[in-house]
């Protein structure tokens, strides 16, 4: 390995370490030790592997997964002819909330001129197709909506208010009681953030979005100030991607297209004590767009 080589190697491991700390973390939090946690890197090698590094025209083999991957070929053996693992499937409940909450979000006439969601009139003989239960029966007649809300109520999705409304609460669309959504939708998003990433270090045409523009060296206040602008120019970003995926989604359901694909498009905004810096960076320094 030559040195820039080897230099990049360095660099990359060094990168990966730290994607790494927040994941280690998590997964301690949650008791998934290190001997769990390797078995499950060992098979995900041998899966990329023989799925995305086989040749067009040899048969893949044990022995070629091994070389590619560095994992013993008796683990490979293994791994490769065990039953595979379903891949994860969006929970019904999910998915039907997420339609849901998109329909409204894209919905004309049930959001205010900023973009958020209108309380809606809990039945259709209250408020017509502006009711919660004519959203619900847009999407599915396969749930009662008053089951659907009793749930939505159960995990802060939603609540009544005095006019016997329901609002729906822009700051709980993944909500704290609700543990599936959460871990459907941290698989989701850190896999497709991450999968971006990926596309473009390895030279992928044409680049994915990803950007973000950090400083460090901010009053804490200051940083919290920043933060609560950042929830409202990031959800409506949201709400006007949101707007033009349903319009998308409604057209496939008139004309089915050539090839179907799939997407996502997130906002994130993270922040974290700092120590004091020993010198002032110029400001053109200090803010990177990447």
């Amino acid at each position: 390995m030559d040195h820039d080589s080897n230099d990049m190697q360095t660099a990359f491991a060094r990168a990966l370490r730290r994607v790494m700390l927040p994941l280690v973390r998590l997964m301690l939090t949650r008791g998934l030790h290190y001997p769990a946690a390797a078995e499950m890197l060992k098979g995900l090698y041998v899966e990329v592997a023989d799925r995305e590094f086989a040749l067009n025209t040899k048969r893949q083999t044990d022995s070629r997964v091994s070389l590619i991957s560095g994992v013993h070929r008796k683990d490979v053996k293994r791994l490769r002819h065990a039953p595979a693992e379903a891949r994860a499937a969006i929970p019904a409940d999910v998915s039907l909330g997420a339609q849901i909450i998109a329909a409204w979000n894209a919905n004309p006439a049930l959001v205010d001129e900023e973009g958020v969601p209108k309380p809606l009139a809990r039945f259709a003989q209250d408020g017509g197709d502006m009711s919660f239960e004519a959203l619900v029966k847009s999407i599915s007649t396969d749930i009662h909506p008053r089951a659907l809300l009793d749930e939505w109520l159960r995990r802060g999705i939603a609540t009544i208010n005095m006019d016997n409304e329901v609002c729906l609460q822009t700051d709980a669309f993944i909500p704290e009681k609700g543990y599936a959504e959460k871990m459907f939708y941290f698989g989701l998003d850190l896999h497709d953030h991450a999968a971006a990433i990926a596309h473009n270090v390895t030279g992928g045409r044409p680049p994915m979005l990803e950007r973000c523009v950090h400083y460090d060296g901010l009053d804490a206040a200051a940083v919290n100030r920043i933060g609560e602008a950042a929830v409202k120019l990031g959800m409506r970003a949201l709400r006007g991607v949101n707007s033009r995926a349903a319009e998308a989604l409604a057209a496939t359901r008139e004309s089915a297209p050539e090839q179907f694909a799939r997407m996502t498009f997130g906002i994130y905004f993270y922040h974290e004590p700092q120590d004091a810096p020993s010198t002032a960076a110029p400001a053109d320094e200090k803010a990177h767009s990447a």
